[in-house]
């Protein structure tokens, strides 16, 4: 872990290693460059990297008129689960979590080992949705 690095993913290479996490980690729902630059503007988006090489990436996002809760999503790439990378996301996203009334985060229902990470943090499910022409459904879980 001393070699970690996390920054924020606002343009550039950094924008691109971010998509490229979150496309892989969710490949029902995968971004556009134009979509993951308009998501930056809203929200915001950090990458996480092993020396020169991205490991993770997250989205801290702000309440909104869906829901009153920030959201905090940390993601890792399936080959650096378990050593760390998923927890220093997920807490520098806490930590920029931009107010609210408590956090929640979502989760691919596919993805099992994210799921035991958001509930191991004491996340608990709220919600279950499928995207249009999707079949594998999002979880909302609420911290708390």
């Amino acid at each position: 872990m001393n070699d970690l690095r996390i920054e924020r993913a606002r343009t550039g290479a950094p924008l691109a290693d971010w998509r490229a996490v979150h496309n892989t980690v969710v490949p029902t729902a995968v971004l556009s460059p134009e979509e993951v630059r308009e998501r930056a503007g809203r929200n915001r988006l950090d990458v996480a990297y092993l020396g020169d090489v991205p490991v993770g990436c997250s989205t801290a996002r702000p309440p909104d008129g869906e829901t009153a809760a920030a959201t905090v999503i940390a993601r890792t790439l399936p080959g650096f689960r378990g050593r760390g990378f998923g927890t220093a996301l997920y807490e520098r996203g806490l930590a920029r979590s931009l107010g609210g009334e408590g956090v929640e985060t979502v989760v691919l229902a596919s993805n099992e080992e994210g799921l035991r990470f958001a509930l191991a943090r004491g996340f608990t499910e709220v919600e279950r949705y499928v995207l249009p022409g999707d079949t594998v459904p999002f979880v909302t879980l609420r911290l708390g």
